[in-house]
């Protein structure tokens, strides 16, 4: 089955082969490919369409000497295969060995742990730079996707390079495909590209001052090889551009390239899921799609992620059409910017993408939203413990990040009523710009929340004594439970807070604790340091209460279950039913 890869510990033993025997080198890496996504899921089209590519780099160059740096590491499972870990792909046994990214833990071969988009080229500088310093004479080179090309860390490099004159060699791998389409400018250029065979005066890289050569078979491996040894040890700046197929192997990742960008366990022969299929959450589409068909002047931006927030391909176009949704492609920054120029031209903006994909936005929401007190709408995907669980998608900061811009406000809402009637308020007022956390799932109560959040008040879910649990988004559960549990074995009542916004405290809520209490226990699921639960502490910090915070530690964690990483930290009903009842 593995007759050549079985063989192949490292890229040294790749050496020993001949050109003629690449082909079936590659052939085996992606079927051990295909056997470990199957069986676990991961990104896979991405890695699919590059494994030639892989081969083709590893055979020519000297890794770990000469250096490779993949974007966003969605492509680098092949190159996991070839750099001794094989075993992670061929053995049940063993898939627990790597992670979805590059990971200098496992590997000479990995220089970075990289989750995040349009990084590669950034990086390779650096090491080129470095290189330069230490008078060395190793390769450097940048593996990216067409996609990542849109984000401005990524033309910001590439600007940088076009002055640069010493060895870089920045492999664009073009399937024309982001997650989604592409979206911007930058693709008319490389369509042109694509179309003329690399010839295309539109050549946005020579734009920057870089050399240039195009690749129109990215699969063929003796051609592969000859574009790599040819540039190898080049002494300046090169950007080889190769066409690849997404999902390349499998048929039905092929056809539908979105679909299979990532994903869990699927049956190789149909492609059909392994496991239960469930159901979507559709709470956030059906309130955007309320939005966009009642208010012409609403609009949805999104940035290279439009399935977290329900607009999948079949569905999008309409509104596209109307010029109500926009994608601008992997570029948040410029989201959030254009959502408050929207918002003061008196347009109705709504962003929405993953909680960890918000981090590089930090300054568009503090001076070109917040600063400017525009009336925009963030919708913060899967934040907390309940969202993603690698340390390069963790967003454990998200309270930290939002809370502390002034003129914004963020919500936490617990159930679909209150997320819809905050997001209903925040789409509908003109005073202040407007977060909301969006949790994976929303449980309906079935009882319409009919608060006004203009007034930012905490709600009393149950009212008690002695000791008050205030519980941030998805912990409220867990706090009721607590008090049922303190009820049914103690016999009393204690006081259960939902604040349902985090961007500052209810004062006088928290003063009126402590005529009847003595203790209050914080639970969020986010970082302790800097959250929700110190700024409680800190009220209380001159008055006569005890305060217990629980938070989750500043660590990349990563690998995690929600329900461990909150009980490692003192958040389950048993550890905190015997925290109140000591308190008691």
């Amino acid at each position: 089955m593995y007759d050549i890869l079985k063989n192949i510990n490292g890229p040294q033993d790749m050496k020993k082969l001949e050109v003629g025997q690449l082909q079936q080198l590659a052939d085996e890496t992606r079927q051990a490919l295909i056997h470990r996504i199957s069986n676990v899921g991961g990104h896979k089209g991405p890695n699919l369409g590059i494994v030639e590519t892989t081969v083709g780099l590893h055979y020519v160059f000297q890794s770990p000497k000469d250096k490779i740096v993949f974007d966003v590491s969605h492509q680098s499972y092949p190159h996991k295969i070839l750099t001794g870990r094989k075993e992670a792909y061929m053995d049940a046994e063993h898939f627990g060995d790597v992670t979805g990214y590059t990971n200098p833990l496992e590997s000479e071969h990995d220089l970075f742990t990289v989750g995040h988009t349009s990084t590669s080229i950034s990086l390779a500088l650096g090491l080129a730079r470095a290189r330069d310093l230490k008078k060395t004479d190793e390769n450097i080179i940048a593996v990216i996707g067409d996609g990542s090309l849109s984000g401005g860390e990524a033309l910001e490099a590439l600007d940088y390079a076009g002055e640069y004159d010493k060895n870089l060699i920045i492999v664009v791998n073009d399937n024309d495909q982001s997650i989604a389409e592409n979206h911007g400018g930058i693709y008319k250029s490389l369509k042109a590209l694509r179309e003329t065979n690399g010839t295309s005066e539109n050549n946005i890289f020579k734009a920057f001052g870089l050399d240039y050569r195009y690749l129109e078979d990215g699969h063929d491996m003796t051609k592969l090889v000859g574009l790599f040894e040819s540039v190898k040890d080049m002494d300046h700046p090169i950007v080889l551009h190769i066409h690849t197929i997404k999902g390349k192997g499998l048929a039905y990742a092929e056809a539908n390239r979105e679909a299979w960008h990532a994903g869990g366990p699927f049956h190789v022969e149909d492609g059909s899921p392994k496991g239960e299929n469930r159901n979507p959450d559709t709470t956030v589409f059906d309130n955007l799609k309320e939005l966009l068909d009642q208010n012409e002047r609403a609009v949805v931006l999104n940035a290279g992620t439009p399935m977290g927030l329900g607009f999948v391909q079949g569905v999008r176009e309409e509104y596209v059409k109307r010029g109500q949704f926009i994608d601008v492609g992997i570029a948040e920054e410029n989201a959030v910017a254009m959502s408050s120029g929207i918002a003061k031209n008196g347009g109705t903006p709504v962003f929405g993408t993953f909680a960890p994909f918000f981090q590089r936005t930090y300054d568009q929401l503090s001076h070109d939203v917040a600063l400017n007190n525009s009336p925009a709408t963030m919708l913060v995907l899967a934040p907390g413990v309940y969202g993603m669980n690698s340390n390069t998608h963790i967003a454990l900061c998200d309270i930290q990040m939002f809370a502390h811009i002034p003129n914004f406000v963020y919500f936490a809402p617990t159930t679909r009523e209150e997320f819809e009637q905050m997001f209903h308020y925040a789409t509908n007022q003109k005073d202040h710009p407007v977060g909301i956390r969006v949790l994976p799932s929303f449980a309906a109560t079935g009882e319409k929340d009919d608060t006004d959040y203009a007034v930012l008040k905490n709600k009393v879910e149950k009212q008690g004594k002695e000791v008050a649990l205030i519980a941030v988004g998805p912990l409220l559960p867990m706090a009721m439970k607590v008090a049922e549990e303190i009820e049914k074995t103690e016999g009393k009542e204690i006081t259960v807070i939902n604040p349902r916004f985090v961007s500052g405290i209810d004062e006088e809520l928290l003063e009126d604790l402590i005529s009847g209490h003595k203790a209050v226990i914080t639970m969020e699921d986010g970082e302790l340091l800097g959250g929700y639960g110190q700024n409680i502490a800190s009220f209380y910090g001159d008055k006569d209460m005890k305060v217990i915070n629980h938070g989750i530690s500043r660590r990349f964690h990563t690998e995690f279950t929600p329900e461990q990483l909150l009980a490692e930290h003192g958040m389950s009903v048993e550890k905190l039913v015997a925290e109140v009842k000591n308190l008691l």
